[in-house]
């Protein structure tokens, strides 16, 4: 019942809440971006979703104009702009997914959704189990050092996400998640 009912009211619940809290957070953010790189404000991305369905994937905009679609273990071989270092140190990148959540696409907790590239992720999830998780803004994976992860590692995190969600290992995660938040920033 969590999964299907409670988890999607529990999303909800916390991006409403998260929007009406970050708001003047968001505008800022937003500003920044438009004032020092012109261009879009909001990066969008074809993402792997529940069930391998491909959906809009959104971020704030930390990478010069039509940079292309890299995973995040290939960050360090791109420019990021001054205002996406800022943005992606803080992870201030990642609130526009909160209207990713808000629209269905993704969940609050699950396993991060895959760009359409990584074929081996996406493979291994429909083996485990995985691809039938709603992709999330974090997930088990994520707090447990995700960067540095093989596609293997990443798969059977998201695996054993898949075969214990409910509500009180969502509250771990998300807890675990603000811990990760306070670790110092990777270089790129």
């Amino acid at each position: 019942m969590y999964s299907k009912i409670i988890k999607r009211i529990f999303d909800l619940f916390i991006v409403l809440f998260a929007t009406v809290f970050l708001f003047p957070l968001l505008i800022a953010v937003c500003f920044l971006i438009k004032v020092f790189d012109p261009g879009p404000i909001i990066f969008k991305q074809k993402r792997i979703g529940r069930n391998a369905k491909e959906f809009d994937f959104y971020k704030f905009r930390s990478m010069p104009v039509n940079t292309g679609d890299i995973p995040s273990d290939k960050l360090g071989s791109i420019d990021i702009t001054w205002v996406g270092r800022l943005i992606r140190r803080t992870n201030l990148d990642e609130l526009p997914q909160l209207f990713n959540v808000l629209k269905g696409d993704m969940s609050i907790v699950g396993p991060r959704p895959p760009i359409v590239s990584q074929r081996q992720l996406v493979e291994l999830r429909k083996q485990n189990g995985a691809i039938a998780c709603r992709p999330g803004l974090t997930g088990l994976a994520q707090v447990s050092a995700f960067d540095g992860m093989t596609v293997e590692q990443k798969a059977a995190f998201d695996a054993e996400y898949a075969r214990k969600v409910s509500f009180l290992t969502d509250v771990k995660i998300i807890l675990r998640t603000f811990t990760y938040l306070l670790k110092p920033p990777p270089v790129y």
